[in-house]
């Protein structure tokens, strides 16, 4: 929407400064601002940088708010900050850690009981503003004539609570978000523990301090919806009276309008509707004790209503269990027809009977050929039926059957004979017996020619004589001698219990 032409801007504007705190100022030379532009403004002795934090007609609510009146005493914006102001800023800022450093050490030397949690310099640096947090009274002159003289500059101390403190610091609350004192919370109330009885939370401090070391500002935010849901809820200050005993309170939801008692000598809590605890307590105000804290009478209809559905149910899954039971039973008899689905093609057929035992129908030669059945080629076609065999010829395929298994042992009847093979050659022992029967090698292998005579005209030995490493002549007239074992030890001579034998390559 735009501005109408008659319209006056509120010429005072919020600007915010260092940890959150904010002032007003006026706008008299009606500069064009925004939210976040960093002005240069009028305060005492000098002038300082800060941020526009709200303009228009919201600051007027803001300042009543406050109770901050709209007089003279309100300071003036000089300009928007150019690079040259913020490049002061920011040498100023870069020595206020050093300085709040060097102050804690002198704060030390002279003993005083306080707490420094952060400094502030002008943008002039001509004033430096001492934040501290302490218990009690403390008398800083001696400190503040020490720090004037360390930093040469005029000092202010000022004194803040511990909440100003943590919302100066910052940090991450219990609930995971960052502290509400730094982000937007201002006014910081009173929180007694009177808000958390209200609210039925356990008095645990450790739970219920925030960083601060106070009671968290969050007890605050429920506590006028749970006063407005107590209203309802009565007052107990001593147990009920019941002809079970005297029932104690000790336990209260307080949006559900419920309340648990319990007995002395039962740990079984009971929960009672605050209906009938007011109930109760008119009761025994007037004398009148009850049976029970709750009366509940079994309301017959409804166990009729439930005990008709469960039978339901149990009809309905037993009729279920029949129709199962039916269709499997249902079976085709014998010469009944299956009619065959119109237009689908399928004829009607029989249904055949079934077939007796094969100890029933007797042997196969005596049944005949087949009817109806023919034999299939290769391909798939029908080659016509079969034709029986005479008796002449079934009797002669028989005879010519062979009647021993693989080892000589009768043929059990239809099992048919495996072929004879010849033994392998296994090893020295079954080859030597059977290297005679070998049938001669069809290779093209040219024999051996004779070997020269030795030296000296001596005669070579022939195999087997004199030569110990020479291969034994092999067939049914060869000595067969075992094979020695190469042993992985060597010969360390015979054991001492053993007679020295010689060696049988000696």
């Amino acid at each position: 929407m735009e501005i109408p032409t008659a319209f006056e801007e509120f010429d005072i504007v919020e600007v915010r400064f260092k940890g959150g705190r904010k002032d007003f100022f006026r706008n008299i030379n009606r500069i064009d601002l925004t939210t976040g532009d960093p002005v240069v403004v009028d305060v005492p002795n000098g002038h300082h940088i800060g941020t526009v934090s709200l303009k228009g007609e919201l600051v007027r609510l803001q300042m009543l708010k406050k109770k901050v009146d709209n007089n003279e005493e309100i300071r003036t914006i000089y300009r928007i900050a150019n690079e040259r102001d913020m490049e002061k800023l920011r040498e100023v800022q870069e020595q206020e850690a050093t300085t709040m450093y060097r102050s804690r050490e002198i704060i030390q030397q002279t003993g005083l009981r306080m707490k420094l949690s952060d400094v502030e310099f002008q943008a002039d640096r001509s004033k430096a503003t001492f934040y501290y947090s302490a218990d009690d009274r403390v008398d800083f002159r001696d400190l503040i004539k020490k720090l004037a003289e360390e930093f040469k500059v005029r000092i202010e101390m000022r004194q803040i609570s511990l909440r100003h403190e943590a919302g100066r610091l910052g940090g991450i609350g219990s609930c995971g978000r960052e502290l509400c004192c730094s982000t937007w919370l201002t006014d910081f109330k009173s929180v007694s523990t009177t808000a958390a009885r209200y609210q039925n939370l356990s008095l645990n401090p450790s739970k219920l301090s925030g960083q601060c070391g106070r009671l968290k500002c969050c007890l605050n935010y429920e506590l006028e919806t749970y006063m407005e849901a107590l209203k309802d809820i009565p007052t107990v200050s001593r147990p009920l009276q019941t002809k079970q005993g005297d029932a104690m309170l000790q336990k209260t939801d307080i949006f559900k309008k419920m309340m648990w008692f319990g007995y002395r000598g039962d740990n079984n809590w009971y929960p009672v509707p605050v209906e009938r605890v007011h109930e109760i307590l008119k009761m025994n105000s007037q004398g009148i004790v009850p049976e029970t804290l709750v009366e509940e009478p079994v309301q017959e209809s409804k166990q009729n209503e439930f005990v008709a559905q469960v039978e339901g149910s149990l009809e309905r899954l037993d009729d279920k269990f029949k129709n199962k039971k039916k269709k499997k039973k249902k079976k085709k008899s014998a010469g009944d027809k299956v009619e065959g689905l119109s237009g689908s093609g399928m004829q009607d057929t029989e249904v055949r009977e079934p077939r007796a035992p094969r100890e029933d129908r007797g042997p196969r030669e005596d049944r005949g050929p087949r009817e109806g059945r023919g034999q299939r080629d290769g391909r798939g076609r029908d080659r016509g039926p079969r034709e029986a065999k005479p008796a002449d010829q079934q009797q002669q395929a028989k005879a010519e059957m062979p009647t021993t298994g693989t080892e000589g042992a009768p043929a059990e009847q239809g099992q048919r004979p495996k072929k004879q093979r010849p033994p392998r050659n296994r090893g020295n022992r079954e080859g030597r017996e059977n290297r005679e029967d070998r049938p001669p090698s069809t290779d093209d292998r040219q024999p051996r020619e004779p070997r020269p005579p030795r030296e000296g005209g001596a005669p070579r030995p022939p195999r087997g004589e004199g030569r110990p490493d020479a291969q034994q002549p092999q067939g049914d007239g060869a000595p067969q001698q075992p094979r020695r074992q190469k042993s992985r030890r060597p010969n360390r001579g015979p054991k001492p219990n053993q007679p020295n034998t010689p060696s049988s390559d000696a």
